[in-house]
């Protein structure tokens, strides 16, 4: 606790602060109205035109009648909209830490905290990963306080409830949840703030996913995701006016949507820019693009197994060569050298993706079939899985939908017809018992069914 001596003050400060061991945190000493003064903040982080004219008010304005007490001073004598008084020193740190300034004046037991912070930022761009053709451009950025504004500007209504968090013994790091008051469902609320506030890890390293491990610590082998992300203000704020939670969190460009359900996941927010018999091809288009993702090479690849089975209008997808290498062993091969193919472009520098892009393409076609590695079907059958799944938003589901294809591969080959029954029993099963955050059936409202919910998930109805 701070007392009413200045010099135990400055000293207590700067030993907590660490001030002399940093060179970004800056002491600045100050003399008010012939009172010893001094100003904490962090270099980078302040807005230096905003402290300046505070400081010249302070040199300027200020007479012994202000002095009378630290709230009255912030009452009365400091020229900007978010002030308040402090005597906590560790959450004086913390907030100084965070980029807001504390003053400390001789004879006031109390620091005068000024969020004159500003954090270097990006512009709210459209996000690569998440555009559509019609709607709004902009997108989230790192500064969660922009992003609820992003959400604000779209939804101004008293209803809107913004509940703030700190995670992290040592990160600190700032978490939001936004609902509706009226629409939001109470018991997920409730379940979601006991969790945030029982969460001890000492920093959210990586961001949303350390906050969602730490939220959801079961069930981790199953591959599905547990939350939607968005990068999308518009979607954002379309979830929460439909009663969901969103999460947002410092330094991460995008927002959590919470509850969530294999459908949630599946919308793009092109899905409601058009008119509702487009938005509805659409939804359906990409629904049946993703069940053909999965099942395309398996069912290829049981054909092949099982050519007596197979029916006459499509006994041209059989093999009349033999192979080199089994068609089992070719996919799978693909299924590795297409996600090294997009490792290397994530981590080329843009003047070299194109030319690279073309290599691997020769590498992995032409000169492939001809040297006898892979077949023409094979690539054409890979080649449609990989641009499939392109056509859902989701980068985490597609990854949770190629395991599910690996899986359907590995026993249909090893057990032939038993074995694709088998695995896609168990896709079924990890869809089913991927249990959300919110507790609710991740196929909802499939199962259990909602007749009403469905009808509105997979059509696209008028905006009411």
């Amino acid at each position: 606790m701070l007392t009413n001596s200045y010099s135990e003050n400055l000293t207590l400060l700067k030993n907590a602060l660490r001030s002399d061991k940093s060179f970004d945190l800056v002491q600045r000493d100050l003399i008010i109205c012939g009172r010893n003064a001094a100003m904490f903040f962090i270099d980078g982080f302040i807005k230096d035109d905003i402290a300046e004219k505070i400081i010249e008010y302070f040199y300027k304005n200020l007479t012994e009648e202000n002095f009378q007490s630290p709230e009255y001073f912030s009452k009365s004598s400091v020229p900007y909209v978010e002030v308040e008084a402090s005597d906590d020193i560790p959450k004086i740190c913390t907030d100084v830490l965070s980029g807001i300034s504390a003053v400390i004046i001789e004879g006031f037991d109390k620091a005068i905290m000024l969020d004159t912070r500003t954090y270097p930022q990006r512009s709210t761009g459209e996000p690569d990963n998440d555009k559509v053709l019609r709607g709004s451009h902009d997108g989230f950025v790192e500064t969660l306080i922009l992003n609820t504004a992003l959400i604000r500007r779209r939804i101004r209504d008293t209803d809107l409830t913004v509940q703030s968090f700190k995670i992290g013994s040592k990160s600190q790091t700032d978490v939001a949840l936004l609902y509706m008051e009226s629409k939001v469902d109470k018991k997920l609320l409730n379940r979601l703030t006991e969790r945030l506030n029982a969460i001890t890890v000492p920093s959210l390293t990586m961001n949303q996913q350390s906050l969602i491990e730490a939220l959801y610590k079961r069930v981790w082998y199953n591959p599905f995701p547990k939350v939607k992300h968005t990068e999308r203000p518009d979607t954002a704020a379309s979830a929460v006016l439909e009663g969901n939670i969103v999460i947002l969190v410092d330094n991460a460009p995008s927002a959590l949507l919470l509850p969530t359900s294999i459908f949630d996941i599946l919308e793009e927010a092109d899905d409601y820019y058009f008119s509702p018999i487009t938005g509805t091809y659409l939804k359906l288009a990409r629904y049946l693009i993703t069940i053909v993702s999965v099942f395309i090479t398996p069912l290829w690849l049981l054909a092949l197994q099982n050519p007596q089975y197979c029916p006459e209008a499509f006994k041209f997808v059989l093999l009349d060569e033999a192979q080199n290498i089994p068609i089992f062993w070719q996919l799978i091969i693909m299924e590795v050298g297409i996600d090294g193919l997009r490792l290397a472009a994530l981590n080329t520098p843009n003047s070299l993706t194109t030319p690279l892009s073309i290599i691997g393409a020769i590498a992995l076609s032409e000169f492939a079939v001809q040297s006898g590695w892979v077949s023409i079907e094979s690539i054409l059958y890979m080649a449609l899985v990989t641009v499939a799944n392109y056509t859902q938003p989701n980068y985490e589901l597609g990854y949770s939908l190629k395991f599910c294809r690996v899986l359907l591969l590995v026993l249909t080959y090893i057990f032939n017809i038993w074995g694709f029954i088998a695995a896609f029993i168990i896709n079924l099963l990890l869809l089913c018992f991927n249990q959300t955050l919110s507790g609710k059936s991740y196929l909802f409202p499939l199962i259990p069914f909602n007749a009403n919910k469905f009808f509105r998930k997979i059509i696209r109805t008028r905006t009411r």
